[in-house]
């Protein structure tokens, strides 16, 4: 598929509409889309299944539709966002109000860019396929440095101790703050089975927050188990009217104020930011 004046689209592409539909099915059961994993049975899904809740959109804000969106973050009332695509990859500080950019980093053109968080007075980010992150100066986006690691970089967010990142399978690395060095790992999972295609990650009051590749749900994540403890259903958040065929592409970037408890989500070339609230009931157990 091409899009963005002739780029070639590869896994983070837009797909078709019957093949995020399919995906979100299988991960809103509850199953991983991990090749080689054996399927549960409906029954075990029905009995084990984490709990579905719906959302309700308090306000929505513009968002730059050219944005092929990778990481999100909200510090001091501004969001921070990564884009990705080769030739087209950068750091970002955004007027949430009127999604004006008020201040930008891009990338080297080989570089696909990928997930961001803050810890301190930097940006840590990563890339794709280059197999290293970098790190930049929060106030100057400067550059400061940056670090390596072996395989993809997906998403990446932080606790109050230590960074979490996501490679695209149903694992998440935890890494020291510090020295930017692997500590563990974490296999997740729900209903007993893994959860492939973790994407962008956000630290919410304690559970991690994952966007999972090519649909529209979000995992809820308890971090000492891995367990996906409720999904979270942003099925139709954007409606087909304003989507653009061809290029509108899948939901990813969660960005949470602990101070406010504010949680907004947008997605890869989606023309708006939703501020959300999850409801206090599941709809589905």
């Amino acid at each position: 598929m091409k899009g963005l004046q002739g780029v070639t689209l590869d896994r983070h592409s837009g797909a078709s509409l019957a093949r995020r539909r399919l995906a979100a099915l299988l991960f809103g059961l509850g199953l991983a889309a991990a090749a080689g994993t054996r399927p549960a049975t409906a029954q075990r899904i029905a009995d084990l299944g984490p709990p579905v809740y719906g959302i309700q959109v308090v306000k929505s804000y513009p968002h730059d539709v050219g944005a092929f969106t990778q990481g999100l973050f909200l510090r001091d009332g501004f969001l921070y966002e990564s884009t990705g695509l080769n030739g087209r990859s950068s750091v970002r500080k955004v007027r949430l109000e009127t999604g004006e950019v008020l201040q930008k980093a891009d990338l080297p053109a080989d570089v696909f860019g990928e997930g961001i968080t803050d810890w301190k007075d930097r940006i840590v980010g990563l890339t794709w396929q280059s197999q290293f992150g970098f790190v930049l100066d929060l106030k100057k986006f400067s550059v400061l440095g940056r670090f390596p690691y072996v395989g993809e970089g997906w998403g990446i967010t932080r606790s109050d101790r230590e960074l979490i990142m996501s490679d695209g399978s149903s694992a998440l690395r935890f890494l020291d703050p510090e020295t930017l060095r692997e500590t563990r790992r974490l296999e997740v999972t729900a209903a007993g089975q893994p959860v492939a295609r973790l994407n962008e990650l956000e630290w919410v009051d304690g559970e991690i927050f994952a966007n999972v590749w090519q649909t529209d749900r979000i995992a809820r994540i308890d971090p000492k188990t891995g367990r996906v403890v409720a999904w979270i259903d942003l099925a139709g958040l954007l409606p087909e009217r304003e989507r653009i065929a061809d290029y509108t592409d899948v939901l990813n970037g969660i960005a949470y104020d602990p101070k406010t408890k504010r949680l907004f989500v947008t997605g890869k070339l989606w023309p708006k930011v939703y501020e959300i609230r999850i409801e206090p009931k599941p709809i589905r157990r």
